[in-house]
């Protein structure tokens, strides 16, 4: 009973969280929405030498997993940790800036222009049956945890930088920033298990579908 009750407590606070910053959480998922299809008409946009360089890359990414059909996992580990903490910091530190709300933003917008470009290459190098499948295995499990991760504390920054515009009292500056550094902290812990996912579950899917591709 105390484990379901503590449940529906964790949900319930959650819940609340979303409703009481719909609006935040609307906007960045519009941006992140509309990077998703900029990335898209940016890799049809592509010249031809682009795509020949796209397929040179992802085709040697393939064929030398294939050959050697090893991951250095330790250091993927290190450089997915390394990256995603980066980015938590980076949307953290930006939120308690005067220039905060457009930084934060950017930052959404070029993490699902990325993403967005990295599974378009991918489908019009491999084809599209081939193509999403690689990127099923490749990108999916931990981007379940990554962008919901990514849009929470992009909103815990917007609602920290309209505070500090609002009241810019220096006590309610610091009760603010103590709010978004656990928040921020809380959420890293989750990223964490994202990178864990990325290196050791998404890695052997990989190896799993070569054969498919």
């Amino acid at each position: 009973m105390k484990k379901l009750k503590k449940s529906h407590n964790f949900k319930s606070i959650i819940y609340m969280h979303v409703i009481n910053n719909i609006k935040e959480y609307f906007s960045v998922i519009l941006v992140f929405l509309i990077s998703i299809i900029i990335g898209v008409i940016a890799i049809n946009s592509s010249n031809e030498n682009q795509v020949l360089q796209i397929n040179d890359y992802i085709n040697n990414f393939i064929n030398s997993l294939k050959e050697y059909g090893n991951i250095n996992k330790s250091s993927l580990l290190i450089e997915t940790l390394t990256n995603n903490l980066y980015l938590v910091v980076a949307l953290w530190f930006v939120g308690s800036t005067v220039i905060g709300m457009p930084l934060i933003y950017g930052i959404v917008a070029y993490k699902g222009f990325c993403l967005s470009y990295t599974i378009s290459s991918c489908i019009i190098t491999l084809g599209t049956y081939r193509g999403t499948i690689f990127s099923i295995c490749a990108t999916l499990l931990q981007n379940i945890i990554y962008i919901p991760c990514l849009i929470a504390i992009a909103v815990s920054g917007i609602k920290l930088y309209k505070s500090i515009v609002k009241d810019r009292r220096r006590e309610n500056i610091k009760i603010e920033i103590i709010r978004h550094s656990f928040f921020s902290l809380f959420i890293t812990i989750f990223i964490i298990i994202g990178s864990l996912v990325e290196t050791y579950l998404s890695t052997n899917l990989i190896m799993l579908c070569m054969d498919l591709i």
